[in-house]
């Protein structure tokens, strides 16, 4: 994630058309808004549209707006979404869903900065930066000519690819404690969730990334419990075999801790609690010995 905020950096103070790829719940739009404010425009309009969301029938008419008599309904002119847009950023969710004849108009706009209301004869310059962003691979969607590979190329000028957050693992502690400071938990996070818990956090599989791990934290405080999620429970005989539905750091993570959590009491208790006796004992600094001790809760 340093990785894609530095690109956001770099990308922002640009013109550059982005095409923002990941799953549902990474925070495609989160990425999107922090490019656009980090731009020029960042004083103009943020415009999300969420092509997935508007019937084929009426998404040209919102995007490219429509003047008065253009059709039944039509009984006043009106500003597509695009000129909302202008002087600021266009944010066009799920773009693969977009129907073929509304790609050929976006590709001209991308082009020309062109816009033709439905009905209307007078051309719009409109200046608005397009950032757009889809969880389904948009040359999947090519190969079954349902996705114009030029306006794909139009799009991909710049590509920020967001991780799922299984792939983060160590990302979600962070996430719980940003979440429960923004939910309005003032108190200690060991007071709702344990470790335990934050352990079996970070190794559930999260098909809902994110904005799952939010609406869980979100819950939680709701309800005044803990959340309700336990990881795979782990075979004994053969630890590694039930880690192989995890991804590899998630996995190598749990391992590491399942470790830790027996290997330090043994070790203290072989020291009859001298932490300088058993950081010897295991050749290893003692300042380091203390930081995991705290981490896993012992004293």
């Amino acid at each position: 994630m340093q990785r894609i905020f530095k690109l956001v950096a770099k990308v922002a103070p640009t013109e550059s058309t982005v095409l923002i790829l990941g799953e549902s719940g990474t925070g495609k739009e989160l990425i999107a808004r922090a490019i656009h404010l980090q731009s020029r425009r960042q004083n103009g309009a943020f415009v999300p549209v969420n092509c997935a969301a508007l019937p084929e029938s009426l998404i040209e008419s919102e995007l490219f707006g429509y003047v008065r008599g253009a059709f039944t309904g039509a009984a006043q002119s009106r500003r597509g979404l695009i000129e909302e847009a202008e002087g600021g950023t266009l944010f066009l969710d799920e773009i693969g869903d977009m129907p073929l004849a509304t790609q050929v108009k976006l590709l001209r706009f991308l082009e020309s900065g062109e816009v033709r209301r439905l009905g209307d004869n007078e051309v719009h310059i409109v200046d608005a930066r397009v950032i757009a962003a889809t969880n389904v691979p948009l040359q999947e969607l090519m190969k079954k000519g349902r996705f114009r590979e030029d306006l794909f190329y139009r799009l991909n000028v710049v590509t920020i690819e967001l991780p799922p957050l299984r792939e983060r693992a160590e990302d979600i502690e962070l996430l719980v404690e940003h979440f429960l400071r923004e939910c309005g938990h003032e108190g200690p996070v060991d007071e709702l969730i344990s470790p335990a818990t934050m352990r079996s956090l970070a190794t559930h599989h999260w098909p809902g990334n994110v904005r799952e791990l939010r609406n869980l934290i979100e819950a939680t405080l709701a309800m005044g419990e803990p959340p309700q999620l336990e990881a795979a429970p782990v075979d004994a005989s053969d630890p590694i075999a039930a880690l192989l539905g995890l991804p590899y750091r998630a996995a190598r993570e749990r391992l590491l801790q399942q470790f830790e959590e027996r290997y330090l009491p043994a070790l203290l208790a072989r020291a009859e609690g001298n932490v300088s006796r058993a950081a010897r004992t295991a050749q290893m600094n003692r300042s380091h010995l203390l930081e995991l001790l705290q981490r896993h809760h012992l004293k």
